[in-house]
């Protein structure tokens, strides 16, 4: 595993134009802009409306982060209800040069942790490159246990994204978990701090899309080793988050983009753009914590 997969992940979001097609334009700006100032990217997973395309969609987005990346690495949202959709496009992943795949376990139904360990060893035995289990109990209803995950890492898995929102549940996998390399992502700023202390490499951070200035300096700020700025960084990082949340978190990215300037395209339907009123609401918010001029 040649890459180190550290630093500020956004989970990019996809860019879509009025009619609900993929704005290549906009997505391009998108992740030029984030570029300059992140580590890596995820595309294709939950902020990047992944369940909301189709498989030729979601390996055009993954195509087009690729080729706009610049020096962040890549690693690409594979996770699909079916076991056969996840392969494809893992396997399209690597051939476009994927550094990693990530993949939430397959959702809607509920399955048994043999089968889901089984979906994953699918996805391990089709690529070469690193793959990434990501566990959302919240929004794939199939939670990853710690003894399913050991068993994995056992078998080639090169990390967890976990997304729990439970700090408890990040320490059970680094418990359970005791092979050299593996790597542990924590996929929200909002615990952040505790993750990389306890051992996270990485922070994939829904507030990097709008703000990945703001979440690179407070990985900047966690390396320094500076405890109790780090401590006031990760508060302030939960004030802008609360602000995020003034509204549904996808469709208020998109919202806090445009704010700065940029072309984010829409978000796609069910998803529509927030109010005017919420708009402008939001914009005052996020004015008065400093993220706007």
């Amino acid at each position: 595993m040649s890459t180190d997969f550290k630093g500020v992940i956004p989970p990019v979001i996809t860019c879509f134009d009025k009619h609900g097609e993929i704005d290549v334009s906009a997505q391009r700006e998108i992740v030029r802009f984030l570029s300059k100032h992140v580590d890596g990217f995820y595309p294709c997973g939950t902020y990047g409306s992944g369940p909301l395309m189709n498989l030729e969609e979601r390996m055009k987005v993954a195509e087009i982060v690729i080729a706009e990346k610049g020096k962040a690495y890549v690693i690409v949202h594979v996770g699909a209800a079916s076991t056969r959709n996840a392969v494809e496009l893992a396997t399209h992943a690597e051939i476009i040069g994927a550094d990693a795949v990530g993949a939430i376990p397959p959702y809607y139904y509920a399955y048994s942790q043999a089968q889901l360990v089984d979906y994953y060893r699918a996805i391990l035995k089709a690529v070469k490159i690193p793959v990434f289990l990501y566990n959302n109990p919240e929004l794939s209803r199939n939670p990853i246990s710690p003894e399913s995950l050991r068993i994995l890492a056992e078998e080639g898995l090169a990390g967890v994204k976990d997304s729990a929102f439970d700090i408890l549940s990040f320490y059970n996998y680094l418990n359970a978990v005791k092979k050299p390399g593996f790597k542990f992502i924590i996929g929200t700023e909002a615990i952040a701090a505790a993750a990389l202390d306890a051992g996270a490499c990485a922070v994939i951070a829904g507030l990097a899309n709008a703000f990945p200035e703001y979440m690179a300096d407070f990985y900047a700020t966690w390396r320094r080793g500076d405890a109790a700025a780090t401590g006031k960084c990760q508060l302030e990082v939960i004030k802008v988050r609360n602000a995020l949340k003034m509204g549904p978190t996808l469709t208020m990215t998109y919202a806090a983009l445009r704010m700065r300037g940029l072309n984010p395209g829409y978000p796609r339907a069910p998803y529509s753009e927030i109010s005017p009123e919420l708009y402008q609401k939001a914009k005052v918010e996020f004015s008065a914590l400093g993220m706007l001029p």
